[in-house]
């Protein structure tokens, strides 16, 4: 009977221990991410005001008899062989003009704006030869952004600089005027105008202003101005919201500005750039301020 007894507490004893030793796991604290990944930074397109070279194309692909778009690991045929000195193992970065005209302007400037800064292109990816002919050459597609087609821009390749992350600190949400040049979220890319946290942007600053690669951008926006958000009728704010009940009215400049986000910029241009939006705490539109920290 003795035994009986001890054998059950003993079972309780050791269901008690692996409880224990379960509730004890080991917790890796979260890894701290330093930079930008290499997608973010390959894959986040760019605007440019000079003339990129359109001779090198993509022309066609492997299966072209019923595909018309290739992507990772698949070959493609680039109309640059022997004869202008590609060599198995060259490497090609891979673009495609993107056209914003017809869009439907967010905010007043935003046409004129685009206009100045240039044209855009989407990173589709990245090819290396692997067989060479007198006038043609074939390429495996080692990298995706997006999908290549016929008519896309080859490049020679260039490694793009990754910047590193400043430091996390405490948001400052009442930061003051830096007194450093002004410009504006023009467009995001993929033709986005409503975006966030990892979103990329085009802004109208580029090396004719200072702005270099790893460079942070505030970003904000000013109260009771309508002509950098979606159209609306003059007074409507105050109307519908009551702002005109206020003893006087308030000139855009006369509030305290709102500070939206910060980014970092990936790629720079003569007069434009491309941002990453590293934080936000609403949300963020074309239309809305930048200034270089």
């Amino acid at each position: 009977m003795e035994m009986r007894v001890r054998i059950p507490a003993l079972s309780l004893v050791l269901l008690m221990g692996a409880a224990a030793s379960s509730s004890q796991e080991i917790r890796t604290a979260p890894k701290v991410v330093t930079a930008p990944d290499y997608n973010m930074v390959n894959c986040s397109g760019f605007m440019t005001d000079q003339k990129v070279s359109g001779e090198f194309r993509l022309v066609s692909g492997e299966q072209s008899n019923y595909k018309l778009t290739w992507t990772n690991g698949d070959y493609v045929y680039i109309n640059r062989g022997q004869d202008k000195g590609v060599r198995v193992g060259d490497r090609f970065s891979v673009v495609r003009p993107d056209d914003y005209a017809g869009d439907t302007p967010w905010f007043k400037w935003q046409e004129k704006l685009m206009k100045a800064m240039g044209t855009a292109y989407i990173d589709a990816g990245q090819v290396r030869v692997v067989n060479v002919q007198p006038k043609v050459s074939v390429a495996q597609v080692i990298f995706s952004c997006d999908y290549m087609q016929r008519g896309d821009v080859v490049l020679p390749y260039q490694e793009r600089q990754t910047p590193s992350f400043k430091e996390v600190g405490a948001f400052d949400h009442f930061a003051p005027v830096s007194g450093k040049p002004v410009a504006m979220i023009v467009a995001g890319k993929d033709h986005s105008d409503a975006l966030g946290k990892n979103s990329a942007v085009y802004v109208n600053l580029g090396t004719n202003q200072g702005v270099k690669v790893g460079d942070y951008f505030r970003i904000f926006r000013y109260q009771g101005s309508t002509a950098e958000t979606v159209p609306q009728e003059k007074d409507y704010q105050f109307t519908m919201y009551g702002f005109g009940s206020a003893p006087q009215r308030y000139g855009w400049n006369d509030l305290p500005r709102e500070i939206l986000g910060e980014g970092i910029v990936f790629n720079a241009s003569r007069n434009s750039s491309t941002m990453m939006i590293t934080f936000s705490s609403s949300e963020v539109y074309a239309g809305d301020y930048i200034e270089i920290e």
